[in-house]
């Protein structure tokens, strides 16, 4: 593959929200991950300025914590569940803000997006958002930030869309050539490799070989009201059916020096795992 910069490609590139902050506590960032990772995008996006990116952020223990208390992803009705929908999206902003205030710190033009202010689900699935801000931001060189948040729905009264479900929707209507997914971990692993010394790295995931290895799939640690990696590749695989211009969904680590970085500028990296359409597209990334 070509560099990025070569098509003024468009790149989604998600930050995950065990990687930003501790998920085993409550809003505790991990401002030394963050402000790394912020330079390292900045760096990329200075050695290639035509790129176009996308980024999204998951929650972390800001929302999920809070989601979690409050069981908002399965639904809100009781004046207290409504309390606790707006308490999360008000601790998903706040994480939101320390994130672009990072990439702003190292000199990437990040513009905060909201996706509560127009996200709609019917029944836990997202059915609308406003797209035109995010194309039009990108079009303008701007970097757009969206984040896992609250949304109303049409069935459960409130719930919640991931990232990966806010990607899911963009994708068909955006076009990305890319998806990167860096988290705490190396790729998609055979088991938590903070529990088994034996895990290993699974390099390539395709929809046909999904169903082997998803048993396989280790859940995430600490608090995730979002499904954790099974969820994550899952989403991701079925993505890739939907969304023709994808040509690879990248899962790697954040906690890697110089990763994110280098993913950004060069498609050819080889770290991680690669989520391919199927067996000849793997063996041509």
């Amino acid at each position: 593959m070509k560099d990025v910069d070569a098509a003024r490609a468009l790149i989604f590139l998600k930050l995950g929200g065990s990687l930003l902050t501790d998920k085993t506590q409550t809003k505790a960032v991990r401002a030394d991950v963050l402000h790394r990772l912020a330079e390292e995008i900045a760096a990329a996006r200075a050695e290639h300025p035509s790129m176009r990116l996308l980024i999204g952020h998951g929650s972390g223990s800001f929302g999920h914590v809070t989601a979690r208390r409050y069981h908002t992803r399965d639904g809100v009705a009781t004046p207290e569940q409504w309390g606790g929908y707006a308490e999360t999206a008000r601790v998903a902003a706040e994480l939101n803000r320390q994130v672009v205030q990072a990439l702003g710190d190292a000199g990437a033009p990040a513009l905060p997006i909201q996706p509560s202010a127009s996200a709609y689900c019917r029944n836990g699935e997202l059915s609308s958002l406003q797209v035109r801000p995010i194309r039009t931001a990108l079009n303008k060189g701007l970097i757009p930030v969206i984040y896992g948040d609250v949304a109303l729905d049409a069935v459960r009264g409130g719930t919640i869309v991931s990232t990966e479900e806010l990607f899911a929707y963009l994708a068909p209507r955006l076009r990305p050539e890319r998806i990167l997914l860096a988290g705490e971990v190396a790729g998609v692993m055979t088991a938590d490799p903070a529990r088994d010394p034996n895990a290993r790295l699974i390099p390539r995931v395709t929809p046909a070989t999904l169903p082997e290895i998803a048993n396989r799939l280790g859940a995430s640690r600490g608090t995730d009201v979002t499904g954790g990696m099974a969820a994550k590749v899952s989403e991701m695989a079925a993505l890739l059916q939907t969304a023709p211009t994808i040509n690879v969904i990248h899962i790697l680590s954040g906690l890697e020096p110089g990763l994110v970085r280098k993913a950004l500028t060069n498609a050819a990296t080889e770290a991680g795992t690669r989520i391919m359409r199927d067996a000849s597209n793997a063996e041509a990334a």
